[in-house]
């Protein structure tokens, strides 16, 4: 096993380690900051820094990367589209003329498909921390955990513990069958010995022909209990001795693998040290500094590396003023999250929070428009109500329970609405950007009968939603199991190995070229399943209409709960409710 800390680019020139501890030469500047083809003289400058993990693109930025986004598309001009997906990033800058240009990036390494990059002239900026070749440390620590793994293999595939493996097995087997075979043989011999003890319990036998009979029969059971015992002696001193000649094998394996995790991890902190990373007043913080009071204190792979930081860290090591920021993606989407080509999106949260938080504490930046209550304002509808159960229709924008900064919800309004109400209240929710029916319980008693009736898919439940495109079919099912993206929270992604089962029904309404009106029933609950589901390449291939975050912004995500049917949790009474949407 190679050490796999992050992908790290081997250069051939030693100054690569400085490269960000004194500025350019104005000559190696100026391949980075590339110059506006079309006059920007009539585009207003944003009075604040791009918020970067929640955003709508600046022009100037929708400018900048359409311009690196043409030089992109010179290689591939029909297929882009299908080229392996990549992150890239443009920041507007100023220079100390009081110019305004562009730097570009890409996340990840800086190696590219080079049909991609050459005579294109991409300019992308360097890595903020590129390993040189003739970093002694590193390289003779690196030496070390090659020459590890290569002992680990030669000890795993060694004939000696092969063939001890495979001997212990064929032992373990054969032990378990003659085992199980005396175990039958004893049985049936014990069968016999009671059938004839009951046999001489009828019969008139004389008292010392009785004492005889009776011995011999106890004698044979001592002698068959100890002939088990000596057979599984016998079997475990077997297993014991090919155990442990084994042991002794992988005891060493085991030793060289804690040597080198130790070794691995001395590596990754020095990397990790390596990336010291600048604010626009010069101050400097490496990724252990950065992460050490986040959930996770060890950064993730990758960290420092992806387009933002690396934009941020060139301009403040560079002199030049950031004015708006954004990322783009370009090429097909990933198999497991959804990535859309030519699309905007934000900085990841994983890995770029802690890191950007710090380059842009002492900038003047945009207010996190997450931290807005877009629903301040809005009646929340109710549509029934009696003494244990009230359903709503909650409108977009607004929370179904409180979150971390914002505590105006569905769960917080009906308390107020119904301060003798008892229990938790929620038995279902909707996303924040979703409209539509929800039930509440109004005592604990209706809460258990409800929370039931949804564990066992009782609850019907239909939603409407509009796509973005057409789709082929007039109905269909879609099962693609969903797990949070733990890197870019709140993000959902599909996955195989480690998803939780999902499954959708849907069903056309209308449609035309540019959008279709669908009936969507969730067979499971995951979070954005719906929305997942339609926009992912193996589902519908087509974001809801305004989904922020698997498609394109609008004014509202077009999904909204229509119909909720369910049985009174005290009447039992069947009740199903509709309500249209306002889109």
């Amino acid at each position: 096993m190679k050490l796999s800390l992050r992908k790290i680019k081997i250069v051939e020139t030693p100054e690569a380690n400085k490269l960000f501890l004194q500025p350019m030469s104005k000559s190696a500047l100026l391949k980075f900051f590339t110059p506006f083809k079309d006059d920007i003289s009539s585009y207003q400058l944003p009075q604040n820094f791009t918020y970067p993990f929640c955003y709508e693109p600046h022009p100037l930025t929708k400018l900048a990367s359409e311009e690196l986004q043409s030089k992109l598309a010179l290689t591939h001009p029909k297929k882009s589209k299908t080229i392996k997906g990549r992150m890239y990033g443009v920041l507007v800058v100023k220079n100390n003329k009081g110019e305004l240009g562009y730097l570009s990036a890409i996340s990840g390494n800086n190696i590219i498909d080079k049909s991609v990059s050459n005579g294109n002239n991409l300019n992308l900026v360097p890595m903020v921390f590129e390993l040189s070749n003739d970093n002694n440390y590193f390289m003779n620590n690196q030496a070390k955990v090659n020459h590890i793994n290569a002992a680990i293999t030669e000890k795993e595939n060694d004939h000696k513990l092969i063939s001890l493996q495979e001997k212990f097995a064929l032992e373990s087997k054969q032990s378990i069958e003659e085992i199980n075979q005396l175990k039958s043989e004893l049985s049936q011999a014990k069968k016999a010995r009671k059938e004839k003890r009951e046999w001489l319990a009828n019969n008139s036998l004389t008292n010392e022909e009785n004492r005889k009979i009776s011995i011999e029969l106890s004698r044979e059971s001592v002698t068959n209990k100890k002939r088990l015992i000596a057979l599984k002696e016998h079997w475990q001193a077997a297993l014991n001795r090919t155990k442990s000649e084994s042991d002794l094998m992988l005891n060493e394996i085991k030793q060289l693998k804690k040597d080198r995790k130790k070794l691995s991890s001395k590596l990754q902190k020095y990397l990790f040290k390596q990336y010291e990373l600048l604010n626009s007043k010069g101050e400097s913080k490496n990724l252990l500094e950065l992460f050490k009071d986040t959930i996770s204190p060890i950064p993730p792979a990758g960290s420092g590396d992806c387009a933002a930081p690396k934009l941020l860290q060139f301009a403040f090591s560079n002199h030049l003023t950031p004015i708006c920021m954004a990322e783009f993606w370009w090429g097909a989407s990933p198999k497991s999250e959804i990535r859309r080509h030519g699309h905007f999106y934000p900085a990841c949260q994983g890995k770029c929070q802690p890191i950007l938080t710090h380059m842009l504490s002492d900038m003047s930046v945009d207010p996190n428009p997450l931290l807005n209550n877009p629903a301040e304002d809005v009646e929340l509808e109710i549509v029934f109500q009696d003494k244990d159960i009230v359903v709503v229709n909650k409108p977009a924008g607004l929370l179904s329970v409180p979150g971390k900064t914002i505590q105006d919800s569905v769960f917080a309004r009906i308390k107020t609405k119904f301060p003798d109400a008892k229990g938790s209240l929620i038995v279902h929710r909707l996303d924040m950007a979703t409209s539509g029916l929800l039930v509440l319980a109004l005592t604990e008693r209706a809460h258990k009968n409800l929370q039931h009736q949804f564990i066992k898919k009782e609850v019907s439940k239909r939603y409407i939603a509009t796509i973005e495109g057409s789709v082929e079919q007039n109905s269909g099912t879609i099962a693609l199991p969903l797990c949070l993206d733990i890197l870019d929270r709140p993000r959902q992604k599909v996955c195989f190995e480690h998803g939780k089962y999902a499954e959708t029904k849907w069903e056309v309404i209308q449609s035309n070229k540019n959008q279709t009106k669908l009936f969507l029933y969730p067979i499971t609950g995951r979070t954005h399943q719906l929305r997942m589901h339609c926009a992912h390449p193996d589902g519908l291939n087509a974001p809801i209409v305004g989904d922020s975050l698997y498609g394109t912004q609008a004014e509202r995500l077009h999904l909204h709960a229509q119909r909720l049917s369910f049985a009174h949790p005290i009447t039992k009474e069947k009740l199903t409710f509709e309500i249209e949407p306002n889109f």
